[in-house]
């Protein structure tokens, strides 16, 4: 299940930062997409002490969300572990664990950053990218930017800011619980990403989504 856009893996740092800032370029911020009856998760896990990179797909129907297919990958860790390009190290594991499915999903939901990154080009953005799908990132925690402080009310949501830009939302998901970091990722904008991911939780903090596939990626073989 590969895209049309294809590059290099085996790059330097810089060479990466470089790419990123490139293919930023080409990311579609706005909605692009049709029916959705599949949503995916998608989370990477590490074994042998981050000698191997372990990537899960989870694919949900909608809008029962039940688990409807997944796959996992096991590939060996190419790339270290430097903030800002963490698809680099992820995201060749993840493509191999796209090609198992028999059909692509319609929408990804990643467990990292969209355009919420600090060259606009997180892992949702990467993955939605090379595939050619509608991506949203997800994420538990702020890479960069800055937001007001977020109402303690289930869907309530602030806009996450760099500078003048808006690169995100801060999204409370339930009352109490600390807010999510959601971003477009590709092919989706920013209000229909806070719809989709408020549409992928059931009662838990985090959407379904994230939670099927981050049980696949941390479980022991």
């Amino acid at each position: 299940m590969r895209g049309a856009l294809q590059h290099a893996w085996n790059l330097t740092p810089k060479e990466a930062m470089a790419l990123q800032s490139r293919l930023a370029n080409q990311v579609v911020r706005h909605d692009n997409f049709g029916p959705v009856a599949r949503v995916a998760g998608v989370d990477v896990g590490f074994e042998d002490a981050g000698a191997v990179t372990r990537a899960a797909i989870a694919v949900l129907d909608y809008p029962g969300l039940c688990l409807a297919a997944s796959a996992i990958a096991r590939l060996p860790t190419r790339f270290p572990y430097v903030p800002g390009l963490l698809s680099f190290r992820e995201v060749p594991a993840v493509l191999a664990a796209l090609e198992q499915l028999e059909s692509p999903p319609d929408l990804l939901l990643c467990d990292g950053q969209g355009i919420a990154h600090p060259r606009r080009f997180g892992i949702a953005s990467h993955l939605g990218l090379l595939l050619d799908l509608p991506a949203i990132g997800v994420a538990k925690t702020r890479l960069v930017g800055t937001h007001d402080t977020v109402p303690d009310r289930r869907g309530a949501w602030v806009p996450l800011r760099e500078g003048e830009e808006v690169i995100g939302a801060v999204l409370r998901t339930r009352a109490g619980v600390k807010p999510l970091y959601v971003s477009p990722g590709h092919r989706v904008g920013l209000e229909s990403a806070i719809e989709w991911v408020m549409a992928c939780l059931t009662r838990y903090r985090l959407p379904e989504t994230t939670r099927w596939a981050h049980r696949l990626a941390s479980e022991k073989p």
